[in-house]
């Protein structure tokens, strides 16, 4: 059932991005290129298809909410092509091939990341966005967009992490971090879902509450991978981490306690699902493989 319904997801998420690239001028090719280049090849498409997952659990139509998955996944791809320019983290390859700005230059990278972060706020407040939830719940769920994805969230994450490598920092800061620059979009898609299906407050808590275990429990496993994957099974470089002398749970807890600790927080995600009753088969099934993947 889990590989089924990624499919029927990831299928119209795909068709549904790639309806919303812009057509441009010859002036405009290259920015609209670098924007097809990484929104289109490659990617899980997690943070999307949580948004549909916890909308459709609490009884919204997925399909309705489509062009608030694609904001959510425009918003990450952004983040990506910036995280890998020089001034960030510098690094040259991306789900297995050239980064963005390898391959269309600096410039028109970090114009692609703002193009595609502009794009994001359209939609969610275009028409076809608005008339499918109604505007009191699309202005909820864009707000809980840019509040997550800003300085108080996932920026913020990114600033700390620039901040810290080289530097001695606690496990606490380390938490933090990573609460803001991994675990904030994903906390927004899943908060976002129940917004969009007009879930109360409880159940949007509820979500909030298994997206910051998840997004621990990611990032934890994306350290391990880092620490024992190869730039095969991960499409980018490896032993990275460690180059740039960054702090990360294994460089604080060693491999074994990492590991220890990324399956204590993915329980404790998969325990907060059980509000969401028997509808969340899908989410629990999709939070076990994802926290312990091998890519």
């Amino acid at each position: 059932m889990t590989e089924e319904r990624l499919q029927y997801y990831q299928t119209m998420l795909e068709a549904k991005l790639n309806s919303y690239l812009p057509e441009t001028g010859p002036q405009q090719a290259d920015v609209a290129a670098a924007m097809r280049y990484s929104l289109l090849e490659g990617g899980k498409r997690i943070r999307p298809i949580l948004l549909l997952e916890f909308c459709r659990v609490c009884g919204g139509n997925p399909e309705k909410v489509l062009p608030f998955a694609c904001a959510v996944e425009m918003i990450h791809t952004y983040s990506l092509i910036h995280d890998d320019l020089p001034c960030m983290d510098d690094d040259n390859m991306r789900r297995g091939r050239p980064s963005n700005h390898i391959m269309f230059g600096e410039a028109s990278a970090l114009l692609a990341g703002d193009a595609l972060l502009t794009m994001a706020f359209e939609i969610m407040s275009g028409e076809e966005a608005v008339s499918a939830v109604g505007a009191e719940r699309a202005i909820k769920a864009a707000n809980i967009l840019a509040f997550r994805a800003g300085a108080a969230g996932m920026i913020g994450g990114q600033q700390i992490d620039l901040m810290s490598e080289g530097r001695g920092i606690t496990l606490d800061i380390l938490r933090t971090m990573d609460e803001k620059k991994t675990g904030a979009l994903i906390s927004a898609a899943c908060r976002m879902g129940c917004a969009l299906a007009g879930a109360g407050a409880e159940k949007e808590e509820a979500a909030g509450r298994y997206a910051w275990a998840m997004g621990l429990a990611f990032q934890i496993v994306d350290d391990i991978l880092d620490a024992t994957g190869t730039e095969e099974e991960l499409g980018k470089p490896v032993h990275s981490d460690a180059g740039r002398d960054k702090n990360t749970y294994v460089s604080f807890l060693g491999l074994s306690e990492a590991s220890t600790e990324a399956q204590r927080l993915t329980k404790a995600a998969v325990d907060e699902l059980d509000s969401f009753g028997a509808e969340a088969t899908f989410l629990k099934e999709l939070t076990e493989e994802l926290c312990t993947r091998r890519k």
